[in-house]
């Protein structure tokens, strides 16, 4: 299950300062490898110690950690909804992400130039907000010419219950609020609304680009935007950009230790952002291990085991049989898979048995 975050803002928020730092990433750790794909996409590694501590007691031959697929997506000016500067561009490659990471500029620098003349990061959200709430708003009332005659005339209640989805996502755009404040109660609500892929229903992080003075516990615009984003189910993080550049030209593990620790961060931006994403968007790791592989596999929070064992190869849910599972604790602290074995802590689970984080899976199966 590959992941996509797409880095948003406008002009002088430091987007391509926070991108550039997740590009020197592999000069960070050998744990944060990136490879470009175009000149604004890169992947980057998801931090994952039980990786590391697997592999001291397998000894395999390779190591896979799960990814997260970074874009640098162009930058947004007022009339985008409307195809304006790169807007078309930039709502295309926004659509096809599975989170946005708005970045916010929250630090004061005489300096730097804002493009609205002074630093003001929830009017910057509410400019990228609006064009996307306008590009949404465009697409619920394009469905609902589509469907509302047939919804209030015919028997349709398929046609009906689509309106009403449609109807109260059209109450909220109007009022200017995004379309992931809007919930639904019944499951098939929630799957007409995922279908309609809204920009504004996607999950959002704001990354608040700050000062140093400010990267550990945040400044007056960070409270600012906790306190603009406070109904919308969102992530916050605070970052400090420049102290990150910083971090990605040191040499050793060490020296970039030592760095984090005078600044008072317990680990980088780099890795909170990725945690954080996957907060977001509620997926959890399953682990496999053995001595020709340890691997990590991203799977969605409340997957059962053939799901995850489809994630590894379409033909292990076609023919799931079983799951054999270790806790991950009792695999480090009996050290062998034999060993978990013939201490009775290795698990048979069937179709229904739901992964849990840091499970290490063995399928069997059969097609």
């Amino acid at each position: 299950m590959s992941l996509q975050c797409g880095i948003v803002g406008l002009p002088n928020v430091g987007k391509s300062t926070l991108f550039n730092c997740l590009s020197n990433a592999k000069a960070q750790s050998a744990n944060f490898p990136f490879c470009t794909i175009e000149p604004n996409v890169g992947v980057i590694t998801v931090p994952d110690e039980r990786l590391n501590k697997l592999a001291e007691l397998c000894k395999p031959e390779r190591v896979i950690p799960t990814t997260v697929e970074i874009v640098d997506i162009a930058g947004l000016v007022k009339g985008a909804s409307k195809g304006e500067g790169l807007g078309n561009k930039f709502l295309a490659n926004i659509r096809e992400t599975d989170a946005i990471l708005h970045v916010l500029r929250c630090f004061d620098d005489d300096n730097v130039v804002h493009v609205d003349g002074s630093v003001n990061p929830v009017r910057d959200k509410e400019i990228i907000d609006a064009e996307l709430q306008l590009k949404d708003l465009e697409t619920i009332e394009n469905r609902i010419a589509k469907v509302q005659k047939q919804a209030q005339t015919g028997g349709d209640k398929q046609a009906k219950l689509v309106y009403e989805v449609l109807a109260k996502y059209k109450s909220a755009l109007d009022q200017g609020k995004s379309a992931r404040t809007v919930t639904f109660d019944t499951k098939d609500e929630q799957t007409i609304a995922h279908d309609l892929f809204l920009l504004t229903a996607k999950p959002v992080m704001y990354i608040c680009n700050v000062d140093e003075a400010s990267a550990v516990k945040g400044n007056k615009y960070v409270d600012q935007v906790r306190d603009a984003v406070k109904n919308e189910n969102a992530e916050v993080l605070v970052v400090a950009a420049k102290i990150e550049s910083e971090i990605a030209e040191l040499d050793t593990y060490e020296e970039r230790q030592m760095f984090l620790n005078e600044v008072g961060l317990e680990e980088s931006g780099v890795a909170r952002l990725i945690k954080s994403a996957y907060h977001l968007l509620n997926l959890k790791t399953f682990l496999t291990a053995g001595s020709d592989e340890v691997r990590a596999w991203t799977f969605l929070d409340g997957y059962k085991a053939p799901q995850c064992a489809g994630i590894i190869h379409t033909d292990f849910e076609k023919g799931f049989i079983r799951a054999e599972v270790i806790k991950y604790d009792d695999f480090i602290y009996y050290g062998s898979e034999n060993a978990v074995k013939e201490a009775g802590k290795m698990g048979v689970e069937g179709k229904d048995y739901l992964v849990k984080d840091g499970d290490i899976m063995h399928f069997r199966f059969n097609v």
